[in-house]
């Protein structure tokens, strides 16, 4: 990976209580080193908790709450899983709307484990190849999305992995697509 290729480049994390760490720490770590500014947004102030699998894991600080943000100031967006942190999300309009602005205006996102329910939320999947966590596959195939069991796939700047194993190439292919930027052709 070429260094520093994200410099000039901010990227969204949205998240809240219940997101599985690693999920967001790595992608945050790998995102950060490769020169982006990163920013955790949550739909309340201070921090939240995040989980190894079903323990609880450390509390993250939240730099802006939803209310304060706006996907045009950001170049791409992180979408980790946990099972309660989407499935808090999805019931948020505004941080629906947050995460379907972004397909709005063609730029990359990148979800992973049980992280597509928002995407299903945003109403965004439509005819998109993509992977999850295996008990999002009928939800995602309900919502028009063509699923499959690989570690990571790309669609038009849409990257979604299955796991917490699948991570090295998730964030990978997540820099790649930020870097890379907008996908003319995408759309909601």
């Amino acid at each position: 990976m070429p260094e520093k290729q994200l410099n000039g480049k901010r990227i969204a994390f949205l998240a809240t209580n219940g997101f599985e760490q690693i999920e967001l720490t790595e992608p945050w770590e790998h995102i950060k080193a490769a020169g982006a500014t990163v920013e955790l947004i949550s739909p309340t102030a201070g921090s939240i908790q995040g989980m190894h699998h079903d323990q609880l894991g450390d509390k993250f600080p939240v730099d802006k709450t939803i209310d304060e943000v706006d996907a045009a100031d950001y170049d791409g967006l992180v979408l980790p899983g946990g099972v309660a942190n989407p499935d808090t999300l999805r019931m948020n309009q505004e941080c629906v709307s947050f995460v379907r602005d972004f397909f709005k205006s063609a730029k990359p996102v990148a979800a992973i484990c049980h992280g597509p329910w928002m995407l299903i939320e945003a109403d965004v999947v439509h005819d998109r190849l993509v992977t999850s966590w295996p008990s999002l596959k009928t939800d995602l195939i309900n919502a028009g999305a063509r699923w499959i069991d690989k570690a990571v796939v790309c669609d038009q700047g849409l990257v979604t992995s299955r796991n917490p194993d699948d991570l090295p190439a998730f964030c990978d292919k997540a820099i790649e697509e930020f870097a890379e930027g907008t996908h003319v052709g995408q759309t909601v």
